[in-house]
């Protein structure tokens, strides 16, 4: 090669390794995923923000300024979401035009024909990477190390073990980082995609690419601050476990029910106050958790999740439960803690296949008639409310293993006359009520372990006996029972042998006068 040759190659390809790494057709594929999305998600929040009412009592003028200073922090949000993404993009651009630079150097010195990119633009050239072979056809060492061969991207691999985290490393992902995490699972066939706690809190939303997970069947987002779930969700057909708990949703997709294999959900610790139409279709979902949301009352189409065996409305603002859940005939578990409902639908005594029930503080002030058709019942909690009564029908609950009726203070005044009828029961806390006496049948309870009465002022039995433990207090009862009664059939005795001997006094006396 001639020495002016051999000048301008060596300088030729010191200007090329000069360049910063060149982004993998992956990273590439992800920053124009990341641009997509957060001009999508732009748009929608411009526009919602268009839509707001303006609150009573602020000027009209006022008002436009604020929603004009909304629109900027989205505006420059939007803008910092996207700068790495269109950093990357210009950079493949630019690394495009010193490809061809590079290959006309090549034929140049090789004296092969040089081809342009002819009718290609450049965004469907973008993330082609040309390969090694365009120089490799020449002996000259000088000229095949114009144009070296790009590694695998590291960065890439380092997404792949956040996304699939196993020594529990505490970096934060931001928006691209995701988007290439779902573009390698994408390009892996993956099952499984754990992002638990690992999205920067600027991360607000996921990339539209999500949909992409074809093969996916697990998928955790939970513990990060996402508000909105994308639209393209409703493709990942395969999915049957997703966690977003601990999140910022307000809403769910309108398709979500597209989800059609789920068969856990755990959308608990969000803002959500209602569920789409289409949940109605997720008829294979077996375990559902809505706990700490803004639920003010269950929607009616829960009635018709067929497979649902668990479900979770605790810490919410419910008021009532909708007369469907009684369609749920699956339905093994029901929490309904911390909530504000008054009362409990009759149509929970079609629960045959119930267990556990929970409704620890609310404002019940009776339960239902109908839950002595609970017939698999383990456990209830009616703790915390403002109990009146219980029915002498939930002693029809024979299979009752644990009951709480305890901190309903000055309401409740007596348990049901038939409990002995709980043969079962193990655990029993009337803790803080106005019982006094225990029912006669109390003596039946035999298989007892746990009985608390604390704050209660109870008089048969004595609390003295009660400290003693449940077994003392079923055997006190059984011999109140036994001495008063005895008492009671000595007593009639004695009436009966007056009324026989009284008469003939009588005689006895009239006669001898």
């Amino acid at each position: 090669m001639a020495p002016s040759y051999a000048a301008a190659v060596e300088e030729i390809t010191s200007i090329y390794k000069s360049l910063p790494p060149r982004p993998s057709i992956e990273q590439v594929a992800a920053a124009n995923s990341v641009l997509q999305t957060v001009e999508t998600e732009q748009h929608l929040q411009l526009e919602e923000i268009s839509k707001q009412p303006p609150p009573q009592g602020v000027p009209p003028e006022l008002f436009s300024v604020l929603q004009e200073v909304k629109k900027a922090m989205v505006s420059f949000r939007s803008h910092e979401q996207r700068k790495e993404a269109a950093e990357l993009v210009e950079l493949n651009r630019i690394l495009q035009v010193f490809d061809e630079l590079i290959q006309k150097a090549s034929s140049l010195v090789s004296g092969r024909p040089f081809l342009e990119r002819g009718g290609k633009d450049e965004d469907d050239a973008e993330g082609e990477i040309v390969e090694e072979k365009s120089v490799d056809s020449t002996d000259d060492d000088d000229v095949k190390s114009i144009y070296p061969i790009t590694a695998p991207s590291s960065k890439i691999v380092a997404l792949a073990a956040a996304a699939f985290p196993r020594d529990g490393g505490s970096e934060k992902l931001n928006l691209m980082d995701v988007a290439a995490a779902i573009e390698n699972s994408s390009k892996t066939g993956a099952t499984v995609l754990d992002l638990r706690g690992k999205l920067m809190d600027k991360v607000e939303w996921l990339p539209f690419t999500l949909g992409k997970l074809s093969t996916l069947s697990e998928l955790n987002i939970s513990e990060n601050r996402i508000m909105a779930l994308p639209n393209s969700i409703a493709s990942l057909k395969t999915l049957m476990k997703l966690d977003v708990h601990g999140n910022q949703l307000i809403n769910l997709p309108s398709l979500f029910g597209e989800l059609h294999s789920l068969t856990d959900l755990d959308l608990s610790g969000n803002l959500l106050k209602s569920l789409p139409e289409s949940f109605r279709n997720l008829k294979l979902l077996i375990n559902l958790d809505l706990s700490l949301n803004r639920f003010s009352k269950l929607p009616t189409i829960v009635g018709d999740l067929c497979s649902l065996q668990r479900l979770n409305v605790e810490t919410n603002d419910l008021e009532e439960l909708p007369y469907t859940i009684g369609s749920c005939l699956s339905l093994v578990e029901l929490r309904l803690d911390f909530n504000m409902l008054k009362a409990l639908p009759e149509g929970i005594g079609k629960l045959e296949r119930l267990e556990i029930l929970t409704l620890h503080f609310n404002h019940v002030k009776r339960l239902p008639s109908t839950m002595g058709s609970l017939s698999h019942l383990k456990e209830l909690d009616a703790s915390f409310n403002e109990l009146e009564m219980i029915p002498e029908t939930l002693c029809d609950a024979v299979s009752l293993e644990k009951l709480n009726v305890g901190k309903n203070f000055a309401d409740l005044r007596a348990l049901p006359e038939s409990i002995g009828n709980l043969k079962m029961l193990e655990d029993l806390d009337i803790c803080d009520n106005q019982i006094r006496v225990l029912p006669d049948s109390f003596r039946l309870l035999s298989r007892l372990r746990n009985f608390r009465a604390d704050q209660t002022p109870l008089q048969v039995p004595p609390m003295k006996i009660t400290e003693s433990g449940a077994q003392a207090v079923v055997e006190y009862m059984a011999n109140f029972v036994a001495e008063r009664d005895g008492r009671l059939v000595l007593r009639h005795k004695k009436r009966g042998m007056l009324a026989y001997i009284c008469p003939l006094l009588l005689c006895f006396a009239t006669g001898k006068a």
